[in-house]
């Protein structure tokens, strides 16, 4: 089913019956993406005394707990609040959820000890083009980003160059396929993120930073059109959905 989309003066046609998902799902399973050196997410049926709630175990419908971490077992979308004392939720930052986005490939560069992303790299990838969202695949590329466990691989991350040129030139959504814009080990830091947000000026409350996305190779560098859903967290990050829609011409 093709829509029109009128977007700064100008229509664009997308096929919603076409959509490319992006996000990484959290499983329960030890397969799944982990971050950060915690445990593995769990999933599995309510128990409470002799109750399991399970219809294998003989009860009426599955009755699960979920206990995870956003930040550390798959695709999540954080606000400002992430670094800030006082508490801010994600689920206040949308006013809108679909925005025109920019699919870019980048192979992380050599840095000190780092393999990294930097200013010039990602003025070369996108141009002179406007877009309201970015979305980062790094390279290289393979399904083991899905199930991969991050903790002490010291993975890619941006520069805080790289992210405050992303800020200056009015990028509200960052994506990522990497468990953090920012080090792993960085003592607090948190370069990238600051500068996202510009902490230490006017604080881009309406900006967001999406982490362990996965962007399949089938998926072309373009234009798309990006919706991002979340689920209704009132916390810092909460999971979430990106999905893209290729802009037809």
């Amino acid at each position: 089913m093709t829509t029109t989309i009128r977007h700064n003066n100008r229509n664009y046609t997308i096929d919603l019956f076409k959509p490319l998902d992006i996000s990484i799902a959290i499983s329960g399973k030890k397969q799944n993406v982990i971050a950060w050196g915690v445990d593995f997410p769990e999933i599995g049926p309510h128990i409470s005394g002799d109750y399991e709630g399970s219809v294998a175990a003989g009860q009426a419908v599955n009755f699960n707990d979920i206990k995870f971490n956003p930040h550390a077992h798959g695709t999540h979308t954080e606000c400002y609040g992430h670094i800030t004392k006082e508490v801010h939720s994600v689920n206040k930052v949308f006013s809108k959820y679909f925005f025109k986005a920019e699919v870019i490939t980048i192979a992380p560069e050599k840095y000190q000890d780092d393999f990294v992303i930097s200013k010039k790299q990602l003025r070369y990838a996108i141009g002179n083009k406007k877009r309201e969202a970015i979305i980062i695949r790094t390279l290289p590329n393979t399904l083991q980003k899905k199930r991969k466990h991050y903790a002490k691989s010291n993975p890619p991350y941006l520069l805080e160059e790289a992210a405050r040129y992303l800020a200056e030139i009015g990028v509200g959504h960052l994506l990522i396929d990497l468990p953090s814009v920012d080090r792993e080990e960085d003592f607090g830091a948190l370069l990238a993120h600051k500068a996202f947000w510009n902490m230490g000026g006017t604080i881009r409350k309406q900006a967001t930073i999406t982490e362990l996305i996965f962007v399949n190779n089938t998926i072309l560098d373009g234009t798309y059109f990006l919706s991002l859903q979340l689920g209704p967290f009132e916390n810092d990050a909460a999971p979430s959905r990106p999905v893209i829609y290729a802009i037809q011409e």
